[in-house]
């Protein structure tokens, strides 16, 4: 490692923040976010026996590195998610297979409907689609666990006189060869789509009792498949709430201890980060704190850009929204949804009565 860098390493601070690796002719070549910079950044050139071919390839270029700090750990993801978006450094990209980039579909008409899985969505008539996912692993292993929990892993789902090998064995209920199981594949169809949008448990429910019944027969290889197979499922239906959220592009007001006697104040449309500001809260009570957030929130939520909320919705922005996404659903998220209705005048008292809750959970 240059001595010039092993300074730099040497010298960065134990707080949040964002650093970008340089390579000989000073290009950005990755760009990376820490809750604690020194640790982060030393990771790369000490103890790196474990690191990925990818990293280590990385790691070969680097040869200077500038940072910049961030108050909260929150900002840093979301300053990360903005620079790599700006700048599109050589090591993020390989680091990201856009190939990951994943759709479900349902194609076909009843009630010889098929799953498939593909990097876009599907364009048939009628056909459904879910997604995009960004782990393809994570969706092939889901599919996988539903069809075989439901005994739908048919060899040849195109037949419709002959039931197939997978039937003999268990795992199809037959509706390659016609008959009632037509309409049974028929109805778990439905279950599927009702799962992936969100408004059944039915198909969740039945891994877990397959889990269950594994276990009670000690048969603990086949309870951890199926256990693998239901955080999978999970996975699919936390990304799928997550664009729900990415559509819904609500006003959120974050309210962030830094320490003692600092917040960080933070406006999020969407997915967007409308405003941010360091308040002194030690030295602000109560009214005057109301006052002035709900002064930002009214200037920045009503003159936002509504151009976020029809947006196509992209890797960047889902990656934006996980962010914003698993802070407010962490414990240790202070915040406040904003109803647009609170925004118009009849609203304000509203605004402030919502903002004065959150004050009292965040500050005092």
């Amino acid at each position: 490692m240059p001595a010039n860098l092993t300074e730099k390493v040497a010298e960065l601070p134990l707080t949040p923040g964002v650093y970008l690796m340089k390579d000989s002719l000073g290009h950005i070549i990755y760009v990376g976010k820490a809750k604690q910079l020194k640790k982060r950044v030393q990771s790369y050139f000490y103890n790196n026996k474990g690191h990925s071919p990818k990293v280590k390839q990385l790691v070969k270029h680097i040869r200077d590195l500038e940072y910049r700090l961030t108050d909260t750990e929150f900002e840093a993801f979301m300053l990360e998610c903005q620079l790599i978006k700006e700048i599109k450094p050589m090591y993020n990209r390989k680091m990201k297979n856009p190939l990951a980039y994943s759709y479900i579909s349902i194609t076909g008409t009843p009630p010889y409907r098929q799953i498939e899985i593909g990097y876009e969505p599907g364009t048939e008539a009628n056909s459904l689609s879910y997604g995009p996912y960004t782990s393809r692993s994570t969706v092939e292993r889901a599919i996988l666990g539903i069809k075989e929990s439901q005994r739908i892993l048919c060899s040849s789902p195109h037949s419709r006189n002959s039931r197939c090998l997978n039937h003999s064995l268990g795992l199809c209920i037959g509706m390659c060869g016609g008959g009632e199981a037509v309409q049974r594949y028929e109805e778990i169809m439905e279950q599927i789509i009702r799962l992936l949008s969100g408004s059944g448990s039915s198909i969740v429910e039945g891994l877990e009792a397959r889990m269950e019944e594994a276990a009670l027969r000690y048969d603990f290889e086949t309870a951890a498949k199926y256990r693998d197979y239901l955080a999978a499922v999970h996975s699919l239906l936390h990304k799928e709430k997550v664009i729900g959220f990415t559509g819904e592009n609500k006003n959120i007001v974050v309210l962030e201890p830094v320490d003692e006697h600092t917040h960080k104040l933070i406006l999020i449309k969407g997915s967007m980060i409308l405003y941010r500001s360091r308040l002194n809260t030690a030295e602000l009570d109560s009214i005057q704190l109301t006052a002035l957030i709900t002064s930002a929130a009214l200037e920045y939520f009503r003159v936002s850009s509504l151009v976020a909320a029809t947006e196509e919705i992209s890797r960047h922005k889902i990656d934006e929204a996980q962010i914003i996404y698993s802070y407010l659903k962490s414990s240790s998220g202070n915040y406040l949804l904003v109803p647009q209705e609170w925004l118009e005048d009849e609203g304000k008292a509203e605004l402030e009565e919502g903002i004065k809750g959150l004050i009292g959970s965040s500050v005092l």
